[in-house]
Parts: C-alpha cells; sequence; structure tokens
C-alpha cells in the first residue's frame, strides 16, 4: 500500500518523524519530481501535475518513490481497503496514540465523528482511555462510535460543548482531540481541559489565516498545551503494519468505516458521503 512522501535523510526522518520531513510540502504537493520539475504523466504529449502526495493513486497506475511503499505480508489483511490507512486511519490513531500518547486510566474528547475522529476513538481504545467521548451532530456516527469504543457522546448542535463535557468530567478532560477543523470547537474543547492537559489539532480550517485565541495567563496558570499534528506522527513503515496487526487482533476494526464502491458509481459514493450514509468510501476499479 501506498503513504506520504519524505525525503529520508533529514533531522526529522532520522526520527523516525517522517511527517515532519524538512522536504514533506513540496515533496507532497507541488505536482512534480523535485529533482527537475518533471512530471510523471502526460496526456496527448502535455504533461499532468503528478506526485499529489507523493503518489497520486487516482490512477490506473502510480509512479511512487520505494519510501512510498509499505509492504504487507499479513495475508489475513483486506488489502482492498487498506488505502486510507495510508492517511486519514493513521492520522486519528497515531494523534492519540503516538503524538499525544494518551495514558491509559485518562479522559479524552474527540471532535467529529469522520474516517479521522473514529480512528481516534479506537486509537483510544487500544490505550484504555477510561473516558472517551465523541461529540459529533450526525446520530448515526455517534451511535458507530459508541459500538467502536466511545463511552460518551455529545451532539454539539444540542447546546454548550464545553459544559456538556464538564458534566461528564466536572474537572476537565487530560485530552482533546479535533478533527474538525471549526476555531469554535477547538476553543470549546481547550475551555474543557483539566491543568495540564493537551489539545492536538489535525483538522484543516476552512481558511489559511484561521487563528485560536488562547488566553496566554490562563495556559501559562494551568499548564496546558496546544500541539499541531501531522499524519499522526506515524512512521507508516511501522505504524501502519502496527494497525493491521492490531485489526487483526480485533482491536482497530476500520472496516466498520469503510464502504465500497465500484468507479463507475463514483457520483454515487460522494453523494452517500454527503449524507453521511457511510464514513470512508473506497472505489473498486
Amino acid at each position: 500500500m501506498l503513504g506520504f512522501s519524505s525525503c529520508g535523510h533529514c533531522a526529522r526522518c532520522d526520527d523516525h518523524l517522517p511527517s515532519y520531513c524538512r522536504e514533506f510540502p513540496p515533496l507532497n504537493y507541488a505536482g512534480m519530481r523535485l529533482e527537475d520539475g518533471s512530471k510523471a504523466y502526460s496526456k496527448d504529449g502535455e504533461a499532468i501535475s503528478s506526485h499529489f502526495f507523493g503518489q497520486s493513486s487516482f490512477a490506473a497506475h502510480a509512479i511512487v518513490r520505494a519510501g512510498n511503499v509499505v509492504k504487507v505480508e499479513d495475508t489475513a489483511a483486506p488489502l482492498a481497503i487498506l488505502g486510507p490507512l495510508g492517511c486519514g486511519f493513521q492520522t486519528g490513531a497515531g494523534g492519540v496514540m503516538r503524538s499525544m500518547a494518551c495514558h491509559a486510566g485518562s479522559s479524552i474528547v474527540i471532535v467529529g465523528g469522520g474516517p479521522v475522529g473514529l480512528a481516534a476513538v479506537m486509537g483510544a481504545k487500544i490505550r484504555d482511555c477510561a473516558t472517551i467521548i465523541l461529540v459529533e451532530p450526525l446520530e448515526k456516527r455517534r451511535d458507530l462510535g459508541l459500538e467502536l469504543g466511545a463511552t460518551r457522546v455529545i451532539d454539539p448542535m444540542a447546546g454548550d460543548v464545553t459544559a456538556a463535557i464538564r458534566e461528564i468530567v466536572a474537572d476537565g478532560v487530560d485530552y482533546a482531540f479535533d478533527t474538525s477543523g471549526r476555531v469554535e470547537m477547538m476553543e470549546a474543547v481547550l475551555a474543557a481541559l483539566t491543568p495540564r492537559g493537551m489539545l492536538g489539532l489535525v483538522g484543516v480550517p476552512g481558511k489559511a489565516d484561521a487563528a485560536l485565541t488562547i488566553n496566554i495567563a490562563g495556559m501559562i496558570t494551568y499548564g496546558q498545551r496546544v500541539v499541531g499534528i501531522m499524519e499522526g506522527d506515524s512512521d507508516p513503515q511501522s505504524f501502519i503494519l502496527e494497525l493491521i496487526a492490531a485489526h487483526r487482533d480485533g482491536k482497530f476494526p476500520f472496516d466498520k468505516l469503510v464502504r465500497t464502491f465500484p468507479l463507475t458509481d463514483i457520483n454515487a459514493a460522494i453523494d452517500a458521503q454527503k449524507r453521511g450514509d457511510c464514513v470512508k468510501v473506497v472505489l473498486i476499479p
């Protein structure tokens, strides 16, 4: 299966943190080979942008660096649906299991019940968090969150999210994890942190200049932390295999999030995801 691209030799790559690679943005977003600016694909003699996320795999064939490829030898692995592990699922699970390294018996609130958020729920269960709160407006996804390990769910449309969290954990939660990218939700869960609590951010805001308002004196007084997280601090070569092993053992049932569609039904797949009928679409050629 395929993951993101990294240079493999900078300081962060040497630390087994390739998602913070010095060359991550150009390697994954520039749409070309960095060495010479060439493109991997063309049509009628005209070059087409390539190497998005280091792979541009929405095609019949993909040309990638060897480091993008994660070799899966587990014969029990559901190969047809492994693709989402390369981004969303490893981001959610890794954010909880690696970036924040939530400790056993802790409390966590997760904002958003999409692929990343529900992977975070499963990661929190693997880490033996005692209280796992999912904030999600769609009832179907709240129900799925409970099935996957959430201990409580909150509908953010029903009222004050901060107050609802503190009704469950009066002293505040140890960890908060935002996948929504909505500033008001980040601020709501930040206000629900316990002293020395940590807020992890993976949700990309709709505007590039979006900013989070932080009371500096309060942050200092209570020792709270806000961290940005890319790809769950994951080293795909090891962490994806760890998640596949957890799936085999029944601890990371990510297949419950996936619904497959034939590629010819791509428009129906998009509509189903918009309606909330499924969490993660995988297209089968």
